[in-house]
């Protein structure tokens, strides 16, 4: 009777066939129709994916499903085409368009922490099992990664930056505000030492990642998206201060200058990477730095942009950049620079992340590289190389399943049909998630 009452207690709450997020279960084994693997570009057919408290213990052919475990757990999606659990590499979980412009004064943090809750957990029924949080306030993201990783909710694997560090009156300060509030974002931070004490605060309080502001935005108020914010100075004092402390650095920059001199300073990933020049991009290919161009949400801005209080002046900008953003992604790709797959979720709709993909093959991406971006480049970025992006053993027990190959049709993945995380399954739309032994 008990269980009965909790699983009606979590089909109330909206978690209907969504496996708890308690613990891996000790063996599991998934039954795939197909198994790409993204770093080969080649697919297995008919087999079983093993794992055990969370891990890839071994991929079996179908020849060899004897050696399963009898005490497996086994899952069918043998209707489905698998892939490793994709990754995101640029959200923001703790917002939502709505939150636009003048409209984010009145949403407190811990109403972002909340709202995190909501799109992490759709997020991964998305088909995203690792996520990267550049930019929340009040250490929101942290506590929704820490919440996902004790259980309590489910959601992606999480790395997190809190909030971002910026320059007094930049992009990632608050210009809203007349002067008589006197505010000031708790990320700002001027010149090299006031910006590495800002590093070590960040870290202090959970960041997994440090995220700061080289150029102006497309989403704030008073600057130009292609201006400098930070100096050459200020970010080789922070690169050299988060690496010290064994964080990666990710930088949002729009401009040229901004980008050039973010990768000479050693910054980890460049964000946006809109207006980006040949020698930009030859920089970033000599330093191994990603390049994330967030090209999907170009199209939602145009069009929904005023209906959800998008500022006039940040929807001019998005017409003056998005085309130039976009052709400059063609360009990287064609020139063989590191992209890693990150959309700027909470511009758009959670949930909608796999909409990118097809705006990448739009732009001259193969879907097979597009997918790679995802996966295996984002794992890299995320020294998660072998861990994540990829299903053999050692790795995380991520996987995913769409109804036919992505790499024929790329929309496939924005129709995830089975989803596990950790040796958890979420999603099964073709057989229902059933409670586990011992629930």
């Amino acid at each position: 009777m008990r269980a009965i009452c909790c699983g009606v207690f979590l089909c109330l709450l909206g978690f209907c066939g969504i496996a708890a997020a308690e613990q891996p279960q000790n063996v599991v084994s998934v039954h795939c129709g197909s198994l790409l693997d993204p770093e080969t570009d080649t697919v297995a057919h008919d087999v079983f994916v093993v794992a055990e408290a969370g891990t890839v213990k071994q991929v079996l052919p179908a020849s060899q499903a004897g050696e399963v475990p009898a005490n497996a757990t086994r899952v069918d999606a043998a209707q489905g085409f698998c892939l490793p659990g994709l990754i995101d590499v640029h959200d923001h979980l703790t917002s939502n368009p709505t939150d636009s412009g003048y409209e984010s004064l009145g949403v407190s943090v811990p109403r972002q922490a909340v709202t995190g809750a909501k799109n992490a957990r759709i997020t991964l029924l998305a088909g995203f099992t690792t996520v990267r949080n550049v930019g929340a306030e009040g250490w929101s993201d942290v506590a929704l990664r820490d919440g996902i990783n004790a259980g309590e909710i489910p959601g992606p694997r999480l790395f997190v930056s809190g909030p971002p560090l910026g320059i007094t009156g930049g992009h990632c300060d608050n210009n809203l505000l007349a002067p008589e509030f006197n505010y000031t974002e708790p990320g700002v931070a001027d010149g090299p030492w006031a910006a590495r004490r800002r590093v070590r605060e960040t870290i202090k309080y959970g960041a997994d990642v440090i995220k700061i502001c080289a150029s102006g935005g497309v989403l704030s108020k008073g600057d130009a998206a292609g201006a400098e914010q930070y100096t050459l100075e200020e970010m080789l004092a922070i690169a050299e201060e988060a690496h010290k402390l064994g964080r990666k650095v990710a930088a949002h920059a729009h401009g040229t200058q901004a980008i050039k001199d973010a990768i000479n300073a050693g910054i980890d990933s460049i964000e946006h990477s809109s207006l980006i020049d040949d020698e930009g991009i030859a920089l970033a290919k000599q330093h191994h730095t990603y390049l994330v161009f967030d090209i999907y949400n170009d199209t939602y801005i145009l069009k929904e942009g005023a209906k959800v209080g998008m500022l006039p002046e940040s929807i001019e900008k998005e017409k003056a950049i998005g085309k130039l953003q976009r052709a400059n992604f063609r360009t990287a790709y064609l020139a063989g620079a590191p992209l890693a797959f990150g959309t700027d979720g909470g511009v758009y709709p959670h949930g909608d992340n796999a909409k990118q993909f097809a705006t990448m093959v739009e732009f001259g991406a193969k879907p097979i590289d597009a997918i790679r971006m995802s996966t295996v480049n984002a794992a890299d970025l995320l020294n998660l190389k072998g861990k994540a992006g990829v299903v053999k053993a050692g790795s995380f027990a991520d996987l995913i399943a769409v109804e036919s190959d992505p790499r024929v049709n790329v929309e496939q993945l924005q129709h995830v049909r089975f989803v596990m995380k950790n040796g958890m399954v979420y999603k099964n739309e073709w057989h229902p998630v059933v409670a586990f032994e011992g629930r």
